[in-house]
This record gives structure tokens, C-alpha cells and sequence, in this order.
């Protein structure tokens, strides 16, 4: 296929994507304006069937579990697909072997040292991010957040180690071995919540833990449960992406000097 012909596919093909969105956009309802009657019925019985005061993590975790359960799996192949894509290739330990004749082959590719408030900053920063990703992740059933978002947060404990100083330190405080396992295990863990409702009751995600009480970090049953597998499964995620993309960078890149 020709360049030109390439052109006139990807230009079409954005025409036609183009067009749906704005005519799916044109279908939603005014703003406040909500037709329900999910979110009705969800509002009104959530808090009392499953004790929790946050609706949509019990959505997500619970009366929707399912879907979250290939959201996840979405995430968990799209690591694996940029990780396959980002690894070092034949033709790069070879012309890095060739840039790298006379130099010292241990010395990696580094990025421009950080001044001093940005590495004192970073250093006190990572911390209260790990707290408060941690508590994000554990009170999803409580107020809005959950381990979608307490494992971003928690990704980016890494991120400020790095800026801190230089990818070496990096690689000292993130085993690439380890990162893997846990995607893998947030992934399984969260299936393992499913299947144990399923082996003891017949239903997929059906709860199987004692839901506690409303307003209480032990309440939920096992939406807490697969909230925190799912953190897990995320925080995997994005380091072992932060790690290949800062390996292929600084260390993959054949030198231009």
C-alpha cells in the first residue's frame, strides 16, 4: 500500500469516526438534565444492600462487577502489548554495542541532573503520595476514589523517585520481575473474588464477606476486596510501563554522541 493510499484511508477512516462521535454526543441529554432510572434505584437501595456510602464504587465493584473485570483485563493486555513493543531489539544491542566501542559499557544514557529543590521536593513528596494513594484505594466504598485512582496515585511514588535522582535509583527501588507479579496477581485477585461467589453461591462476584458496618473502612464485603485487587493490578501497571519506556529511553537508545 502506497503512502498516498495510506493518507486517504487514515483520512476517511477519521471522517467516519468523526462523524459518529458527533452524532453520539448530539444523542446525550442536556446537562442536569439525567433520564435515569438506574442511578434512581442504585441511590436507593446501595447503601442499605451493600453498606456502602460510595455508589459508584459499588457500580463498579459490585452490581456492575463483571464489566470491571474486562476493564481490567483491557489494561492488563495494553501493558503487555506496549511492554512486547518497547523491548530491546536484536538491531539495538548491536548498534548500542558499536556506539559504545572505547566507552565504558557500563555507564548508561542519563537524563539532565535535577537542581537540588526539585530533588528535595520530590524526595518529601513521595511519602504523602503513597499514603494518601493507599487510603484512596482502601476507601473507595467509603467516598469517591477507589483502586482505579489509588493506583495511579500510587504509581507516581516511583515517577518522584526518578526525578529525584536518576533511573539507577530507579531500578534500585522497582524489581522489574516484581512490578510484572503484581499486575499479573491484581488481575487474578480479582477473579478470584468472582469465582469465590461463584464456588460458594452459584454467582459470579456474589458477595461472600461479612459487608460490615455502613461507614466503616471493614464494610463493603467484596467490593473492598476487588477494589484493592484492582489498585494492585493498576499500580502494576503503570510502573511496569513507567519502566520500559525510562529503560528503552536511557539505556535502549544508541547514544548520538
Amino acid at each position: 500500500m502506497s503512502r498516498k493510499t495510506r493518507q486517504i484511508v487514515f483520512f476517511l477512516s477519521v471522517a467516519g469516526f468523526a462523524s459518529l462521535y458527533v452524532w453520539a454526543l448530539r444523542g446525550l441529554p442536556a446537562f442536569g438534565h439525567y433520564r435515569g432510572p438506574y442511578g434512581d434505584v442504585l441511590n436507593a437501595v446501595a447503601t442499605y444492600e451493600r453498606h456502602v456510602t460510595d455508589i459508584v464504587t459499588a457500580v463498579n465493584f459490585d452490581y456492575r462487577g463483571f464489566d470491571t473485570l474486562g476493564e481490567e483485563s483491557i489494561l492488563f493486555i495494553s501493558v503487555v502489548g506496549a511492554v512486547v513493543l518497547l523491548r530491546r531489539q536484536k538491531k539495538e544491542q548491536g548498534e548500542q554495542e558499536e556506539a559504545e566501542a572505547g566507552q565504558d559499557p557500563g555507564e548508561p544514557r542519563r537524563s539532565p541532573r535535577p537542581s537540588e529543590a526539585v530533588r528535595a521536593f520530590m524526595v518529601g513528596m513521595v511519602g504523602p503520595v503513597v499514603c494518601f494513594g493507599l487510603y484512596i484505594a482502601a476507601h473507595g466504598q467509603l467516598t469517591p476514589g477507589g483502586g482505579f485512582q489509588g493506583g495511579v496515585i500510587l504509581a507516581t511514588a516511583p515517577l518522584m523517585v526518578y526525578l529525584a535522582g536518576d533511573f539507577a535509583v530507579f531500578k534500585r527501588i522497582t524489581s522489574h520481575a516484581l512490578i510484572e507479579a503484581a499486575e499479573a496477581a491484581g488481575l487474578l485477585a480479582y477473579a478470584g473474588v468472582g469465582l469465590a461467589g461463584l464456588i460458594m453461591t452459584g454467582q459470579f462476584l456474589r458477595n461472600v464477606i461479612p459487608l460490615g458496618t455502613t461507614g466503616y473502612i471493614t464494610s463493603g464485603g467484596t467490593i473492598q476486596a476487588a477494589s484493592l485487587a484492582t489498585g494492585l493490578e493498576v499500580t502494576g501497571g503503570f510502573v511496569l510501563l513507567l519502566y520500559a519506556f525510562l529503560e528503552q529511553t536511557l539505556e535502549f537508545r544508541v547514544r548520538e554522541e
